[in-house]
């Protein structure tokens, strides 16, 4: 099962930087960049977080698929 995300489409309407977002979450832009690659699976808190930070619901920006 792959995950996608939608991060980097919400971050770009609010006009964060990988940066701005990592700081709001309390995380490293390396971190945000392997979720907007998929390449990580976020623990529920930092999901909330980010989408908390987004303006948006976790289903909106996660979508796990069979792909």
């Amino acid at each position: 099962m792959a995950l996608k995300t939608r991060i980097k489409e919400f971050r770009a309407k609010l006009d964060l930087t990988q940066e701005d977002l990592a700081n709001l979450v309390g995380v490293r832009r390396e971190t945000i960049i392997h979720l907007e690659k998929g390449k990580y699976n976020p623990s529920l808190r930092l999901a909330c977080d980010i989408a908390k930070a987004l303006n948006t619901a976790i289903d909106e920006l996660f979508i796990f698929s069979d792909d």
